[in-house]
């Protein structure tokens, strides 16, 4: 008899006319596998293993703004908390310099799938973790641990609480470039102006400010669009 790991379904997400993607996830939030006990070394605890699989309306808006912005092809981008990494494959099929990153050991395998679902490039993935960590053994990890720096630094719906805007800033301001943009879809969580204080004591200004709202006949959404740069 097998043992019991965790459940996934496969849906199409509609971007626009012209662009979907076929995305295997978690089937609910109540999904948990750890057996080796990785992700708990990785500080993941049981509620918030699954996050990392769920389809997140946030993850989603920064992907269309991908397909409505252009992006010089050698300016080097980076997902961090991507998750499934959407807004990655976007990049992706666009052509883009993109790199995924994300904490949960998981994420990787599960970006690998996606893109072979969407018959797309392996996607570069190293694994990014802010905040007091312990030192990540790649056993845990899944995939090579983050370095370099990049041009451009894209985020969703990754500030949950006051502490956290410290720990974004401080992991931004290590992997972004001397000149590097920042973009950051919040769902109006009420944080974004404590990361905003943070990302300005390392020279990042907020250039833009964009509201973002669902369309007609698309799942309700209230959030906006952050873009700084330096």
């Amino acid at each position: 008899m097998s043992a019991v790991t965790y459940q996934v379904k496969q849906d199409i997400i509609q971007l626009n006319a012209q662009h979907s993607l076929t995305i295997k996830s978690l089937l609910d939030h109540q999904q948990f596998y750890d057996p080796q006990q990785q992700a708990q070394r990785l500080g993941i605890c049981s509620a918030a293993w699954p996050i990392f699989g769920l389809v997140w309306p946030s993850s989603i808006q920064l992907a269309k703004k991908l397909l409505k912005r252009t992006i010089a092809a050698d300016q080097r981008i980076l997902e961090i908390g991507c998750g499934l990494g959407i807004a990655s494959m976007v990049a992706k099929q666009l052509g883009l310099n993109i790199t995924a990153s994300d904490r949960h050991p998981l994420a990787p395998k599960f970006l690998r799938k996606n893109t072979q679902l969407n018959n797309l490039a392996e996607i570069p993935f190293l694994h990014g973790q802010w905040g007091v960590n312990q030192p990540a053994s790649i056993l845990d990890t899944n995939a090579p641990l983050l370095s370099g720096t990049y041009d451009y630094i894209l985020a969703s719906d990754i500030l949950y609480e006051p502490d956290n805007a410290l720990q974004v800033a401080q992991f931004i301001q290590r992997y972004a470039a001397p000149e590097a943009t920042i973009w950051l879809v919040d769902p109006n969580r009420g944080y974004h102006n404590h990361v905003r204080r943070h990302l300005a004591e390392f020279g990042f200004q907020l250039a833009e400010q964009v509201r973002l709202e669902h369309g007609p006949g698309e799942e309700q959404y209230r959030g906006r669009l952050l873009v700084f740069q330096r």
